[in-house]
Order: C-alpha cells, then sequence, then structure tokens
C-alpha cells in the first residue's frame, strides 16, 4: 500500500497493493496501522455509498462545518470518477485551491480528505457507485457546498458545464468569496488541522 501527498499535501491518495489472476483479483484497501503512520489517527463513524446512473454527473462541492467537520475516505465499487478537494482552511497556504485525482474500480485506489476541505466529484462512467467513510455522522444543520463552478477554484471538470448533471441544491451553493471563514488553519497543530472560524 503506497501513500501519496499530493500537491495539497493534507490530502493523500492511497494505493493499494494487489495480487491477480485469471480468476480475479486480492486487494488490501486499507490497514489502520499504515494509514495512521502515513497519515494519522482515523476514526471512523458512518460510511456512505452513491450510485449516479450517468456519466457527467457532478456532486458536491459539500462540506460540513465544525464541531461536525467530516474527513472522508473516498473510493470508487463501480466505475470512475474525478474527485475534487478544495482547501477551506483560511489562513492556509493551500486556501482556496484544490487537488483532483481519477479514482477507479479498477484500481481500487482511495481518496483522504480531511476535515476542512469541501469535496465533490464528476461521474466518468454511467452506473458509478462511489462509497466513502466520515470521521463524524452526517449532520444536516451543519451540512454546507461551494459552488463547483465557482471561476476562483479553477476545476476542470470533465464535462461542460451545460452538459453536466447537477442537483438543483448543488447549483445554487455559494462561490468561495461568498463564503466567509469556515475553517482556520492551525500549522502548530499538526497537517490535518482545522478549527471554526
Amino acid at each position: 500500500m503506497r501513500f501519496e501527498r499530493l500537491a495539497i499535501p493534507d490530502v493523500v491518495l492511497i494505493v493499494p497493493d494487489g495480487i491477480g489472476d485469471a480468476r480475479g483479483y486480492f486487494r488490501e484497501v486499507f490497514r489502520e496501522n499504515l494509514f495512521e503512520e502515513a497519515v494519522g489517527p482515523l476514526r471512523r463513524v458512518q460510511e456512505n455509498q452513491a450510485l449516479s446512473r450517468e456519466a457527467g454527473t457532478i456532486r458536491g462541492l459539500h462540506f460540513q462545518m465544525e464541531p461536525k467537520a467530516q474527513g472522508k475516505l473516498v473510493s470508487c465499487d463501480a466505475g470512475a470518477i474525478f474527485d475534487v478537494a478544495v482547501d477551506l482552511r483560511e489562513g492556509s497556504p493551500d486556501y482556496g485551491r484544490h487537488v483532483g485525482v481519477e479514482l477507479a474500480a479498477e484500481s481500487g485506489s482511495l481518496l483522504w480528505v480531511p476535515p476542512g476541505f469541501a469535496h465533490g466529484y464528476c461521474t466518468l462512467e454511467p452506473d458509478t457507485k462511489v462509497r466513502y467513510s466520515v470521521t463524524d455522522y452526517y449532520s444536516p444543520e451543519h451540512e454546507r457546498g461551494l459552488a463547483f463552478d465557482d471561476p476562483a477554484l479553477g476545476v476542470a471538470w470533465p464535462v461542460a458545464r451545460e452538459k453536466a448533471i447537477v442537483s438543483a441544491k448543488d447549483l445554487r451553493q455559494p462561490r468561495l468569496a461568498e463564503l466567509g471563514t469556515v475553517f482556520t488553519w492551525r500549522p502548530s497543530a499538526g497537517p490535518l488541522a482545522c478549527e471554526r472560524g
């Protein structure tokens, strides 16, 4: 299992090892001890799965406010996605920047998105299933969003905006400049630290 820190180092791509033969493959996709060594402690309390019927479906960008901020461990069980994390930690050297990676069922890779980030994805294939484990429970009153098409973010989604399949709720999300301070970066507390602004 390999842990790759991305252009925003707190976001980590996890590439599993596996063995295969004519029958298929076997992969070890998560080990708590290796994750803790590479990234830090992880407390997973809820697991979610989403099915998107059409390629070009965009879900996000979503996050939860403190005290219910969520870290997400994202994987793709069927199909493939372009997965995006946006740093919302005021004071971070990466504030307002994003990273994007492809996750596919075929590769088995996972993406760690820590608290303090907005998260979203675009499906690359029909009937794509995405699974994510989260570090805190879903809380409707703490749920927030960020406009996926905010030009200030510069996300190069793999589908044109006018062809994307997006929920009415996600089409109404505010831009980064309208959010205000939602998280604050605390460098002295470690790479995954954030607090309510």
